[in-house]
């Protein structure tokens, strides 16, 4: 698969003749490269709006390869790292790998499998990109639900039928269905178990108003990844 059009890879290595050969060898397969002797010149030029690859240097001056790592997790910057270096033992591999490196590769390389690596790393970060884009619109639904209508959708996802959500919220079954058909439209969900997935998407059971209400905690609470409701729910669509 092709790496999209607007991905770029970077490459922080302080040997000169290194990081010219690497930036040689990217730009020949036709990827967008960018090459820096130090970590600052890579924050300064890094664009989080654009898919990529960081190939990262154990040794640089400033901060180390693990340290600019550990920098990158605290601001949130969740760019795939492939460490390289000439001066690699297995706890420092194992620190990088624990830091979110997706490979810890020493010098001197294939050519070839580090490009295959690098290629997967930016679809591995086209992939994520796209699953935090459909995160934000699930929540960007959400928030248009009014506070009754969440209170119908949290019960609904826990796998309660109309007749027991309109006893706990001392509403008739008919206004309940109304209240259903909205969540409904405005979740833009054709099922119960696509709501129930959603519900998950958008973090239902961190939801302040519905924590605060002793009648919601406990249901909440029942709602675990992998748990029954889709099947209970499923059941009552």
């Amino acid at each position: 698969m092709a790496a999209p059009a607007n991905s770029t890879v970077y490459v922080d290595d302080d040997d000169d003749a290194g990081r010219h050969s690497l930036h040689w060898l990217i730009e020949s397969v036709g990827l967008n490269v960018m090459s820096f002797g130090r970590p600052t010149e890579f924050f300064d030029a890094y664009d989080d709006s654009r898919p990529g690859c960081l190939v990262l240097d154990l040794r640089l001056p400033e901060m180390s390869g693990l340290e600019l790592q550990e920098r990158l997790r605290a601001q949130g910057v969740r760019i795939p790292v492939i460490m390289i270096t000439a001066y690699g033992d297995i706890p420092t591999a194992v620190r990088a790998m624990k830091g979110g490196a997706v490979d810890f590769i020493e010098k001197p390389f294939n050519d070839q499998a580090l490009l295959d690596r690098i290629q997967q790393c930016i679809q591995l970060d086209q992939q994520m990109r796209e699953v935090n884009a459909s995160f934000e619109e699930v929540r960007q639904r959400y928030s248009t639900l009014t506070k009754r209508e969440r209170q119908v959708m949290a019960l609904l996802v826990v796998g309660k039928s109309n007749k027991p959500v309109a006893e706990m919220l001392g509403i008739s079954p008919k206004t309940v269905e109304v209240h259903r058909a909205k969540v409904m439209e405005k979740m833009r969900a054709d099922s119960i178990v696509f709501l129930v997935h959603m519900a998950r998407m958008c973090g239902i059971r961190e939801d302040p108003d519905l924590v605060a209400d002793p009648r919601f905690k406990s249901l909440l609470l029942q709602f675990e990844v992998g748990a029954a409701p889709e099947d209970q729910a499923a059941a009552r669509q």
